[in-house]
């Protein structure tokens, strides 16, 4: 029995300090790699609010996924603008100016509160929510906060998590363009194009890159197609590009060249299966050719 007690008190006392290693491992882990419980994790997700068109949109996975109406401020300073986080999620908050319960039909902040941290409130003053007047979306008509048709937040609320990303801003910019301004990175999309020259359009083998709202082209058929010859340095690997009477000496996937001698910066070149892409206003920079792009019909007419 002695015997039998040692072994299990040997392998209580084996099991606790696995368990104390392992606690300390996990912390390490937290302490050195960056490491965090998910439910405190930062989302990669961004919400963008243009108070100019009234709408709101979000983000994720590096691409627009959907466009709602909103309504905001009565006037343009009621609903703040700038970058802020979503610090509380809440269903069925009570409007408590009225004491109408959450939940009410009559609760004007309908039954999701997205609150957001805008200077010191804590989520409590400002937030994305729903409403009890439908027809009041698309106007400028709350006290500030960003109101949503009931279905619309109720589709969004499950998705966003705290810590997200709120742009309000006010302009004439695509929601693509905004959300590349304010540092979010777009994933890239391919579609066929043809260059227009001489009012003859010829479409492109390669198809075009958009990229964070730019477009990338392929750079040996375009050279080709514009006149131009293409050489490679066999020594530093440069490419060696003439397109009329300008000369780019360019080390691909850089961000600058030198046009005639003179250094250019320029927005680097990427490799897209394994055929070197060049942003398309660099054509500009490097070549002087003016040109005009039409995201609609796909095409770049010089």
């Amino acid at each position: 029995m002695n015997l039998l007690g040692q072994f299990f008190r040997t392998k209580g006392f084996l099991a606790r300090s696995l368990a104390v290693t392992f606690a300390f491992v996990f912390l390490l882990t937290v302490s050195f790699t960056g490491a965090i419980p998910v439910s405190a994790a930062s989302s990669s997700d961004l919400i963008i609010v243009n108070k100019k068109t009234n709408t709101l949109g979000y983000f994720s996975g590096g691409k627009l996924v959907r466009s709602f109406p909103v309504a905001t401020g009565k006037n343009k300073s009621l609903t703040p603008e700038g970058r802020f986080k979503i610090v509380v999620k809440i269903k069925n908050r009570p409007y408590y100016k009225e004491k109408i319960p959450g939940g009410d039909p009559a609760n004007p902040l309908g039954d999701r509160w997205l609150g957001l941290e805008v200077n010191g409130t804590q989520g409590t003053t400002y937030a994305i929510h729903g409403n009890n007047n439908e027809s009041s979306i698309g106007k400028y008509v709350s006290a500030g906060c960003i109101r949503m048709h009931n279905d619309d937040i109720h589709w969004l609320y499950p998705k966003v998590a705290k810590n997200t990303t709120v742009v309000i801003t006010s302009s004439a910019l695509s929601m693509e363009s905004l959300a590349v301004n304010s540092g979010y990175s777009l994933g890239s999309t391919t579609i066929a194009g043809s260059f227009v020259i001489d009012g003859k359009a010829v479409k492109l083998k390669d198809e075009f890159v958009l990229e964070n709202s730019r477009v990338f082209v392929p750079l040996k058929e375009s050279v080709a197609l514009l006149g131009g010859t293409l050489q490679q340095d066999p020594g530093t690997g440069s490419l060696i590009i003439t397109i009329g009477n300008r000369t780019a000496v360019h080390k691909p996937l850089t961000n600058q060249a030198t046009v005639n001698g003179t250094t250019v910066a320029i927005t680097a070149s990427k490799n897209v299966n394994n055929r070197l892409y060049l942003p398309l206003g660099s054509l500009t920079d490097l070549f002087g050719l003016q040109f005009k792009w039409s995201k609609q019909k796909s095409t770049v007419t010089f």
